[in-house]
């Protein structure tokens, strides 16, 4: 991971390959973003006149918009970066932190390359710090475990300094460090998204995880194929049996001896997902290595909060199989018997999510928690009905929906709050077995959701995160979002684990 400092030096004191700064769109062209003194020292060294030589290169000061110019004399940098911020705040309480996080991710994304940037960005206050930290992290991300000699294209900016007149105050360090570990835990996730399905089996996620877990105080137990046989865990084995790697249910629990709550995280673990005989069309496999991305989530977000020391308990659930089609495969129409004795119809082996979940469900309330969220890449309804970069939320209380989606905004991660409409249950009713895994086509995605609600014991909180559209992003990098696994959600998980340390997951 980059390398990160937090300085209160001026930009004429730190000696760097470029300093960055922000600018605000204004009526007659870029104008510097307001408030940052170490900006205006920028300023000063053009003689004023910053703006004017901005504009004359085409700057706006939209949205993540970057410009790179020289440097006159009186600056260390020989390079300044410009990024947008769009519109300044009218009411001068300073830039929205995901503006400010999406804003230092493009400029560290595009300083690849260079060894050391300092970053001059508006910083009214900790949260801004937090913003600014965290989004240049992000940003310098890049995925080379599989490239040869040779190949290894440019590396990622190695360090930065963010120009902070609060350096030495105690809660702007402490919001840089928590900014580093969630960077370091996203970018773990992104990792185990980005490995192809060959190099990352159920096995092989769970040992990695037995490896990692540990080091952090994290508690780790793993069930195999024979344990999941005794333990009737129907629908992870279900989906698992046309592969030559068979499937994994692995536990991570994080327990703080001054916790007074305990939440319960559930991720889809599908290392690889064909769809199975229900086999997926052409061009609709070569990113399924993605269909873990919850189960990664999940775990990134337990070792977060294990990190930060966080007073809550936190159980990870992580759903491991690969669903391949073979002479062994699940068929259509086959019954299986779910860990909690639900009986499924599976009338399609592409619908397999839900199938690994409703176990890791079931079992998941065993343990009592205060509240239980699952995290899945589940249905390409979701995608259709919100796009490539929201997540849907449901849940079976209104008040936790609503707490899920406001913990999301509070992270910087976009996400909009779905129904589960009863009706849709109906749908699912087999005259064979108790449901079955698919329902009506139209509102796919909330039926998926009505179904995993089956399996959550009564009296139990639960919610719902569908990342299907913005888990992989197969388009260009933006903000600070890189091609490939994005990470999403983990952010959002580990805001959670923060409400639920203070007491915000009653009511």
């Amino acid at each position: 991971m980059t390398e990160l400092t937090l300085s209160n030096l001026s930009a004429t004191s730190v000696p760097a390959d470029a300093v960055v700064v922000g600018i605000a769109r204004g009526e007659s062209g870029p104008v510097p973003a307001p408030g940052p003194a170490a900006a205006a020292a920028v300023d000063e060294a053009f003689g004023g006149g910053l703006a004017a030589a901005l504009a004359t290169v085409g700057a706006k000061g939209d949205t993540e918009e970057i410009t790179k110019l020289p440097t006159p004399e009186g600056l260390p940098a020989p390079l300044v970066v410009a990024v947008g911020l769009g519109e300044a705040p009218a009411d001068g309480t300073g830039y929205a932190p995901e503006t400010l996080r999406r804003a230092a991710g493009a400029a560290t994304r595009a300083l690849a390359g260079s060894e050391h940037a300092v970053l001059a960005l508006p910083l009214a206050d900790d949260a801004a710090v937090a913003a600014v930290t965290e989004g240049a992290l992000l940003g310098t991300y890049t995925f080379t475990a599989f490239r040869g000699r040779g190949h290894e294209g440019t590396p990622p900016l190695a360090r930065i300094t963010v120009l902070d007149p609060g350096a030495a105050d105690a809660a702007h360090a402490a919001a840089a460090e928590r900014a580093l570990v969630v960077a370091e835990e996203v970018a773990r996730t992104r990792d185990l998204i980005n490995t192809p399905a060959n190099a990352l089996t159920p096995a092989d996620f769970a040992d990695l995880v037995a490896t990692a877990a540990p080091e952090y105080g994290v508690e780790v137990e793993v069930l195999d194929e024979e344990e999941l046989t005794a333990g009737g865990y129907g629908g992870i084995l279900g989906v698992g049996m046309g592969s030559a790697s068979p499937p994994r249910l692995v536990r991570v629990a994080w327990t703080s001896p001054a916790a007074s709550a305990t939440l319960a995280l559930v991720g889809k673990g599908i290392t690889y997902d064909s769809g199975g005989l229900s086999l997926k069309p052409v061009g609709a496999n070569e990113t399924m290595k993605c269909d873990m991305s919850g189960a990664a989530a999940v775990f990134s977000a337990v070792l977060a909060a294990a990190r930060l020391g966080l007073p809550v308990n936190v159980t990870g659930w992580l759903a491991l199989a690969e669903n391949m089609p073979s002479g062994s495969s699940l068929r259509p129409g086959d019954v299986l018997t779910t860990y909690d004795g639900t009986t499924v119809e599976v009338l399609n082996t592409d619908a397999e999510g839900r199938l690994v979940l409703a176990d890791a469900l079931a079992r998941a309330c065993e343990e009592s928690p205060d509240a239980v969220v699952d995290v899945a890449t589940l249905t390409g309804a979701m995608v259709l009905a919100l796009g490539k970069r929201i997540f849907g939320v449901m849940a079976n209380d209104d008040a936790f929906r609503t707490l899920l989606h406001e913990t999301a905004e509070q992270a910087g991660e976009q996400s909009w709050p779905m129904p589960l409409p009863a009706e849709l249950g109906e749908s699912l009713k087999s005259p064979l077995a108790d449901l079955k895994n698919v329902g009506e086509r139209m509102g796919g995605g909330l039926t998926a959701g009505v179904f995993l609600n089956e399996f959550v014991a009564e009296g139990v909180r639960w919610a719902h995160l569908d990342i299907a559209g913005p888990a992989f992003n197969d388009g260009g990098p933006f903000g600070y979002t890189a091609k490939g696994g994005t990470g999403v959600s983990v952010r959002t998980l580990v805001r959670l684990a923060e409400r639920a340390a203070n007491g915000e997951l009653s009511g």
